[in-house]
């Protein structure tokens, strides 16, 4: 007996589950999904929600940043929309201000999610302002403060993620005791132990520095997720010698996972950043290096997987010192630019030459594969993959005019904004300067150069080299980007960038005459 077979069509499913199976393809493929067949088309076209899913994608939005799901998703994807054509022409919707007295110096401050945290050691505490735009209808911004108290005396420094409410204050270990530093996890609204904290307090190096020489080397910090990483530079080891120390916690984690990693100080570390819950990356003065954190491994949590040269340098530069600009925690798993900045020096002369390059988070990922083929497993003997390689290719380099300009190089995603030009003008009053800012998203990259877009607003810069006499190899114009210019002059001493807004700090620098100090934000919306 012949048997029939009934065919079951990929449209012959509901619309509902064709909609949740097409909302889990990336770009791409929706784009290629919809030259299928008219149905598909039209199934991706009438759907409000994977034209807004297509929106995101497209724009590579922070998933956290997007707009509260309690609004609907047209109005949701008009206000996305909008706020991107308000960042492509650099002109925002609404500019704010309030005025910021303070009382004291504002010294090693820092920002975090929009953030602003200021350590007041005469008051004993660290400052947290947050400018919030209280009301719409009037545009009225006002400041909101939170304090934690600290010792004033032993305080060394902190880290803070608004996003977890979380405050870690570093402090340097009384005399006598085995361990370098108490680190303590605070909430940031409450100033009391974290809720989520397994341990109030953990001891940093203990037995692991001879506590009769160490002198509070420098520190660097990072909150991320649920780690918490400090790097000690050039301590005493307990059994003699320098050493540079990396120290991370799950700071969540009743088992107080933990793990320890030592340099040779002859290395010159320099700086960390996380770039995963399980990678990260360490910098010394020629190299960075990727390792990675596997918490169920107690003796082997920490592994050398790839080493990547940077350019060489003419004698007798030399790189004096590397920072990252930091990642918020809540775009752990979204590709996003890396900004890595290098300062030199050379015996010979008292300039020192600053240069800042990007590159794609997921890039760095990806050459530890690059790595692995052609060396196999790193080593501290293993070669380094050299800056020819990996370096043209993917980074795109900029020189900045100081080391000192706090408004460069404020990344979000794709998108970075800056202030042009010199802070101080020739007779050292502050100026106001244009706003630039630069999209390295690869999407409208194309969509540029395909002249799908409208080019009034920006200019495509591609393949510009930067030449510079400093280094010996080419350096990276790997990442094309658009560039726009404000009209439109800004006088600020710092700047955070978020998903739709940018806040302007005004702080006295020195013996500035005429300049008020404040807080300007500017919404792209």
């Amino acid at each position: 007996m012949d048997q029939v077979h009934n065919t079951i069509k990929f449209m012959d499913f509901p619309t509902e589950l064709l909609l949740q199976i097409l909302g889990h393809l990336d770009l791409y493929d929706l784009i290629r999904a919809r030259k299928v067949c008219s149905d598909i088309r039209h199934l991706i076209d009438s759907s409000s929600e994977l034209q807004y899913l297509i929106d995101v994608r497209y724009f590579n939005v922070i998933p956290t940043s997007l707009p509260s799901c309690d609004i609907d998703i047209a109005t949701r994807r008009q206000l996305l929309q909008k706020s991107e054509t308000a960042w492509q022409k650099a002109k925002y919707a609404q500019r704010n201000s309030v005025p910021m007295p303070l009382s004291y110096f504002p010294d090693n401050y820092r920002w975090s999610c929009g953030v602003l945290g200021i350590p007041a050691k005469t008051l004993g505490q660290i400052i947290f302002i947050k400018p919030t735009l209280s009301d719409s209808d009037t545009h009225t911004v006002s400041l909101q403060q939170h304090s934690c108290k600290i010792d004033s005396i032993a305080f060394t420094g902190y880290s803070f993620s608004p996003e977890q409410d979380l405050v870690a204050i570093h402090s340097r270990a009384a005399r006598g005791e085995s361990h370098a530093y108490n680190i303590i996890f605070r909430s940031l609204s409450e100033d009391k132990v974290h809720p989520e904290a397994a341990f109030p307090l953990v001891k940093a190096l203990d037995n692991q520095i001879d506590s009769g020489l160490f002198k509070s080397p420098y520190t660097q910090a990072m909150i991320f997720g649920d780690y918490y990483g400090l790097l000690c530079k050039f301590a005493h080891k307990a059994d003699g010698g320098l050493a540079d120390f990396l120290q991370i916690w799950n700071w969540k984690s009743k088992d107080a996972f933990q793990c320890l990693e030592n340099f040779d100080a002859d290395c010159e570390t320099m700086n960390f950043s996380f770039l995963t819950n399980d990678r990260f990356l360490v910098a010394n003065s020629t190299e960075l290096t990727l390792f990675s954190l596997d918490i169920a491994d107690l003796i082997n949590a920490i592994q050398l997987i790839g080493k990547f040269s940077f350019p060489a340098l003419q004698d007798p530069f030399t790189c004096h010192y590397v920072t990252f600009n930091p990642i918020p925690f809540h775009i752990s798993t979204h590709n996003q630019l890396i900004a890595i900045n290098m300062c030199m020096s050379a015996p010979t002369t008292t300039k020192c030459p600053y240069f800042t390059f990007y590159i794609e988070r997921n890039t760095i990922l990806e050459l530890e594969s690059t790595y692995i083929s052609r060396y196999g497993e790193a080593s501290q003997d293993s070669p380094n993959l050299p800056w020819s390689a990996w370096g043209p290719k993917y980074t795109q380099f900029f020189k900045n005019l100081s080391a000192y300009n706090t408004c460069a190089h404020r990344v979000f995603g794709f998108r970075s904004a800056d202030l042009v030009g010199n802070f101080t003008s020739p007779e050292g009053e502050p100026q106001p300067r244009p706003l630039r800012i630069r999209d390295f998203n690869p999407h409208r990259v194309s969509d540029f150069k395909a002249g799908n877009i409208t080019k009034s607003h920006q200019r495509l810069v591609e393949g510009e080299t930067l030449d510079w006499d400093l280094f010996l190899e080419p350096l990276g114009p790997g990442l094309p980007y658009l560039e726009t210019i404000s009209e439109e002059k800004f006088l600020a001493s710092d700047m955070t960038v978020e998903a739709n807004r940018l806040t302007l700090l005004s702080l006295k620098v020195g013996d500035m005459r005429n300049f008020s100090q404040g807080v300007e934000i500017l919404q792209f919306e």
